[in-house]
């Protein structure tokens, strides 16, 4: 406490009460206790001040509550009430910008959430959503403080509020930097985005004992819910990382390409890389035979402004690529079949991975680019008694849905109901190009002329013969380079070494397009 200065008697001293102060605030910058923050060094992670001096821009973060205690009593509550209660928030600028954050302080009991620990994320959510401002939730806590009860727990739903209330208004970013469990784990997966660092981050609502105790199975902590895990398997983590500091390193790299809020556009950049460029590696990168592997990321990394490709959930659905990318200066989103990768084809994870993507893009009014080579969805019992059908519904639901501007490219095979699905101009996108190497139609050529030509096939006296003649003349047909563009599906049929200009300058024609939905309270889409 500050008390009054000097002598019994003598008139208040300003300045002594603004030495008091200092020496207060010093305290509240310490921490709890050198100890404390040295065992925070032994288990390999940083303080949560020096984690917001890595977020925030030099000298810019400014806390508040950080004169905040606990009220609780009992378990011996009442003799133990340290600044800050165990979370730090406030708002500082990244590049300039402002972003609000809270950090969890695991040196204060654990960095678990009480009342007034939830009241401290309530007030600076509450002050994001205000302003118009990214939301950063540093996580490092040890779930909701038992000793304090049901206020705990009413804690945890206020945040849940708040995370559905601000979502599609501004960005809200979840970065995990230690343990994270029970019902804890759904606000970082009501948020946009999730970073987690290896070694030191874990999500789960059931920790390794209770899986032993009820299954009797032996697991750990990083096998049941690392970052691994949540980044190759489940795909709850967009984003891995050896280290905090590469992670937050690449936390301010995306706010950079974000917009503050839903009513702003995404911050251009000066272009670094000419608009005119031709892009005659595209002619080698990818091959003519629909049936030979490739890597789409190098096409796109040919494409896109310096190669710079910010890819979500690399590790995970790698049979879909997703990642937001510069084109002159302007931030797009990018949504591509890998066909080096289970060929391309759409299937339950890519759905979900893709469809999420698409949602946010059009949340932040980021336009979109989708880059086609789809062999169609991919096929058995598996696929389908997962719920391929409601899976594949959701990416098609979330580029209908889309307002923003949106491009497809066709750059080889685009078959089936995976062709409309992945953003075809019957579904709404502004417009389509594709490269000569287009082949759309309702199935390869090998597949149709198998089923439209079977008798003449199996009637013929080689039928292997026959089946050649037949796959020839289906493809001259219905699958040569320019049959959609006659019937006005596709809007040209360009070179490939002219792709980045074309995107770019159709961008551009695009950038004040102005669409509405149906007026309603909202969609429902499917589960």
């Amino acid at each position: 406490m500050i008390d009054q200065p000097g002598p019994a008697g003598s008139p208040p001293d300003l300045r002594g009460y603004a030495e008091e102060l200092t020496a207060a605030r010093a305290e509240v910058l310490a921490g709890p206790s050198a100890r404390a923050t040295r065992l925070q060094a032994e288990r390999g992670k940083l303080t949560a001040r020096a984690r917001l001096d890595l977020l925030f821009d030099p000298g810019s973060f400014r806390e508040i509550e950080g004169f905040r205690r606990h009220r609780a009593t009992g378990f011996g509550l009442e003799d133990r009430r340290p600044w800050t209660d165990g979370v730090l928030t406030g708002w500082g600028t990244v590049f300039g910008r402002t972003v609000f954050a809270y950090a969890h302080d695991f040196r204060v009991f654990g960095g678990s959430l009480g009342e007034a620990h939830a009241q401290k994320i309530h007030k600076v959510m509450d002050l994001a959503e205000s302003a118009g401002a990214p939301l950063v939730s540093l996580s490092d806590g040890a779930g909701a403080r038992i000793q304090e009860g049901v206020t705990a727990l009413a804690g945890y739903g206020g945040i849940f509020r708040r995370n559905v209330r601000c979502s599609g208004v501004i960005p809200q970013i979840s970065v995990m930097l230690g343990p994270c469990a029970g019902g804890a784990t759904y606000s970082p997966a009501l948020t946009d985005f999730v970073f987690m660092v290896r070694g030191i981050a874990q999500m789960y609502i059931t920790g390794p004992d209770v899986v032993r105790s009820v299954t009797g199975e032996e697991i750990t902590h990083d096998q049941l819910g690392g970052a691994d895990v949540h980044g190759t398997v489940s795909g709850a983590a967009g984003f891995v990382y050896d280290t905090e500091e590469d992670c937050l390193a690449d936390v301010r790299h995306l706010l950079s390409m974000l917009p503050s809020n839903n009513r702003e556009l995404p911050p251009p950049a000066p272009a670094t890389d000419s608009r005119a460029r031709r892009c005659e590696p595209l002619l080698d990168l990818v091959p003519a035979d629909p049936n030979q592997a490739y890597d789409m990321r190098a096409v796109i990394e040919e494409i896109i402004d310096d190669g710079d490709l910010f890819e979500v959930h690399a590790s995970w659905a790698t049979n879909i690529i997703c990642g937001l990318a510069r084109l002159d200066g302007h931030v797009v989103g990018i949504v591509a079949n890998q066909p080096a990768s289970y060929a391309g084809v759409l299937d339950i994870h890519t759905s979900e991975k893709a469809a999420r993507f698409v949602s946010m893009c059009d949340s932040f009014n980021i336009p979109l680019i989708t880059m086609v080579d789809v062999p169609g969805f991919l096929p058995g019992k598996d696929q389908e008694h997962g719920g391929i059908i409601r899976h594949g519904a959701k990416l098609l639901y979330a580029y209908c849905n889309a307002t923003v501007p949106r491009i497809q490219l066709i750059v080889r095979k685009a078959y089936g109901g995976a062709y409309i699905v992945m953003d075809s101009r019957s579904i709404g996108a502004d417009l389509s190009f594709a490269w000569p190497t287009n082949e759309i139609a309702v199935m390869g050529a090998e597949g149709a002329a198998n089923v439209v030509f079977r008798r003449e096939i199996a009637a013929a006296e080689d039928p292997e013969a026959a089946r050649e003649h037949w796959i020839k003349e289906y493809r001259s047909q219905l699958v040569h380079p320019l049959y959609a563009a006659e019937r006005g599906l596709v809007d040209d049929v360009i070179d490939p070494a002219d792709t980045r200009a074309v995107l770019i300058a159709s961008l551009e024609m695009l950038r004040a397009k102005h669409a509405s939905l149906p007026g309603r309270k909202h969609g429902n889409p499917p589960a």
